[in-house]
């Protein structure tokens, strides 16, 4: 049963961060809220206060059975979909978010790039790792690069979260 499980992300009613997560735990279900330590100036002092990293964002690991109490759940909006169906976030990601977070604070979240034709990328994952390259097209999540290494120009469509511009 636990096998199935998988990390889903959750929309929420603005500043309901934390206590959907509340709410999702006192029902039983594992989930997570990451929550950023960020310094805020009070008239007399500063404080270390902890504030969700992504708004309106909360983590939920659960089977797809369970998709309906979630969705019942107060100040749960609905899950994030990708492709038409719930977003599947992978464990990995969950764990490298978590030890971030414990050793840094007053994290910025900042959206990945758009990228334009003609611009210079370098792909950071997969099989044409470390490879520079041009874009060609932008579709959606996919960016269409042509490798111009050994004198030849492949093309590839590659996810955008794979790309960084430089």
């Amino acid at each position: 049963m636990y096998l199935s499980r998988k990390w889903y992300a959750i929309y929420t009613r603005p500043r309901w961060e934390k206590k959907v997560n509340r709410l999702l735990s006192e029902k039983g279900f594992e989930c997570y809220c990451p929550l950023n330590k960020v310094r805020r100036k009070w008239s007399d002092r500063y404080k270390l206060i902890e504030e969700p990293l992504f708004k309106s964002y909360v983590f939920v690991k659960i089977d797809d059975a369970e998709r309906t109490p979630i969705r019942m759940t107060s100040g749960v909006i609905n899950f994030v979909y990708g492709d038409g169906k719930p977003a599947v976030i992978r464990e990995k990601e969950i764990q490298n978010i978590k030890k971030f977070l414990d050793e840094h604070e007053n994290v910025v979240v900042k959206e990945n790039p758009s990228f334009k034709p003609h611009q210079r990328v370098k792909v950071t994952y997969g099989p044409l790792m470390d490879q520079e390259g041009e874009v060609l097209k932008v579709k959606n999540k996919q960016v269409q690069v042509a490798i111009d290494s050994l004198g030849y120009i492949l093309i590839a469509s590659i996810d955008k979260r794979k790309l960084i511009s430089f």
